[in-house]
């Protein structure tokens, strides 16, 4: 992991700590991935929220959180 890496995953810890962050080098696959602690409920799942994110990188992943953030928060009105 590069240091560039490391500051992210840092920053996504502290802005995100609700998920657990891996990378997985598995071909035809997404290589980082955050993974929920707790599971959603029925209608966040409805509204399009999930368990699992998986994307090519971790700036893509921090952006599809950030998506994650706007879905859950819609959901609660």
């Amino acid at each position: 992991m590069t240091d560039d890496e490391r500051r992210l995953i840092d920053l996504l810890i502290s802005a995100h700590p609700g998920w657990r962050y891996e990378y997985l080098h598995l071909p035809g696959l997404p290589r980082w991935w955050a993974i929920r602690y707790e599971p959603l409920r029925l209608h966040q799942r409805e509204a399009g929220a999930r368990d699992m994110l998986g994307r090519t990188s971790l700036r893509r992943l921090a952006r599809a959180l950030a998506r994650h953030d706007e879905i859950l928060h819609r959901s609660r009105h």
